[in-house]
């Protein structure tokens, strides 16, 4: 396990060379020769203000969010790919109250998600891959006076098969399926009047399905979708949890459902609508929905 960890570790640090290296000279991005990377940032913002002498009860706003893709591909060796994937998105709404006064920012979206999946093609009717993923926030501020920075954070390092449906130029449909080792890290309070906290991890092994699609719809419209199903056979806390209405919550299957379609209006101008539906039975018995409609501005940074 340990040998598995270090190896998907360092397949996750070689990842990020063109990624970051992106940013540097053009001389050094001679080394980087053999990549294929695509980096886009997109920004939306919107505003609503009155004056003082405003009648009707209405409140002022302001609100944006950021957003950054960037995915890089290569071919290590003859029989080895390589592709990494890293989200990361943040937002903020402010509001005026009743003396029009502006109230402390509160977050809209917070997500940071990085995924790197090495294949190894050796002619088999399905590729086996290995698989290191981090998911996490920049912020917790679910306790305003204490802000608790990357909590919780998901690591989940996994192996199995992989096997692509369907491939032309930039659009794909691929599956794989195979075991996975996931840790998550919480920063929990202990003391709410002290605030203090402590690390908090857990621990558990099971199986996961993760299929990815992206196509293109038309000229200017484009599809991409995201499917993770994972199913834990084990827990670290379920010792602790025999005998409560809440010991075998753990055993329920994971979904994370991710819908994202995008409208290009011109070069710069991007109308997007993202839908994901999350069911974690350890979280809330109830599935959560979460919808983003935004029209902004999208800069194709390589």
């Amino acid at each position: 396990m340990i040998r598995l960890r270090q190896a998907l570790l360092l397949t996750l640090v070689v990842s990020l060379v063109p990624i970051v290296g992106s940013a540097q000279d053009d001389a050094a991005s001679d080394t980087l020769t053999g990549w294929q990377t695509n980096v886009i940032f997109d920004l939306t913002a919107t505003q609503v203000s009155y004056s003082d002498s405003w009648t009707g009860g209405e409140a002022g706003s302001f609100s944006w969010v950021s957003n950054l893709n960037a995915d890089a591909e290569k071919k290590l060796a003859d029989w080895v790919d390589l592709r990494s994937v890293l989200r990361l998105s943040f937002g903020q709404t402010l509001i005026q109250n009743d003396s029009n006064q502006w109230q402390k920012p509160q977050k809209a979206t917070d997500l940071i998600d990085w995924e790197t999946v090495a294949s190894y093609d050796i002619h088999w009717a399905a590729e086996p891959y290995t698989a290191f993923r981090l998911e996490s926030q920049f912020v917790d501020a679910s306790v305003s006076d204490k802000k608790r920075y990357f909590s919780p954070m998901t690591l989940t390092e996994s192996a199995g098969l992989t096997k692509g449906f369907y491939k032309k130029d930039e659009d794909f449909f691929k599956s794989r399926i195979g075991g996975a080792v996931r840790q998550t890290i919480t920063s929990v309070i202990t003391d709410m009047e002290e605030l203090t906290t402590e690390r908090e991890t857990t621990t558990d092994f099971g199986f996961e399905s993760v299929t990815d699609a992206q196509l293109t719809l038309s000229d200017k419209l484009l599809y991409i979708g995201k499917l993770t199903l994972y199913k834990a056979v084990s827990f670290s806390e379920s010792d602790e949890l025999e005998g409560t209405v809440r010991e075998d919550y753990w055993k329920a299957v994971d979904v994370d459902w991710e819908n994202t379609v995008k409208a290009e209006i011109s070069k710069i101008v991007t109308v997007s609508f993202y839908t994901q539906f999350l069911y974690d039975k350890q979280i809330s018995k109830k599935g959560r929905l979460k919808q983003t409609l935004g029209i902004g501005v999208t800069y194709k940074l390589m």
